[in-house]
């Protein structure tokens, strides 16, 4: 069993190298259709299994592609991250959609559209400096 610095250590690692295969390495069209990013990499404690996780810019449609894309890459991925990272052995891939960014940005909208349905609060500032000014005086 890895330790937990360990553990952190290879998922970051195989999210760089990963961000770079994304970047130059998988050749498949269907990953190009929306602008793909990865937000996250979940490795097992005995470092044999690495959940990816991807952030996917576009229409649905373009996200379904991207996703197939990734899928049918997984077998090269492994293999590449084989040769990058020196592990005694490669942890099996598996890609998943990450849509936390575009949840966030949903709740910021209600959030917004919550702050601007709300009327205006009436402020009443009492004038406290007479009070405050006789507390000083005793």
């Amino acid at each position: 069993m890895a330790t937990n610095r360990r553990v952190s250590r290879v998922a970051e690692l195989i999210k760089r190298e990963v961000s770079q295969m994304l970047l130059n390495g998988i050749k498949d069209d269907r990953v190009g259709t929306g602008m793909v990013s990865v937000t996250d990499v979940d490795v097992s404690g005995d470092l044999q299994h690495a959940k990816i996780y991807v952030s996917i810019y576009g229409t649905d449609e373009a996200k379904a592609e991207t996703m197939a894309g990734l899928k049918s890459a997984t077998g090269y991925v492994r293999s590449e991250l084989g040769a990058r990272v020196r592990l005694r052995r490669t942890p099996e891939v598996l890609f998943l959609e990450d849509r936390s960014i575009e949840r966030g940005n949903k709740v910021l909208a209600l959030l917004n559209q919550l702050n601007h349905q709300r009327p205006p609060e009436m402020v009443t500032v009492e004038d406290s400096t007479d009070q405050d000014d006789e507390s000083f005086d005793e």
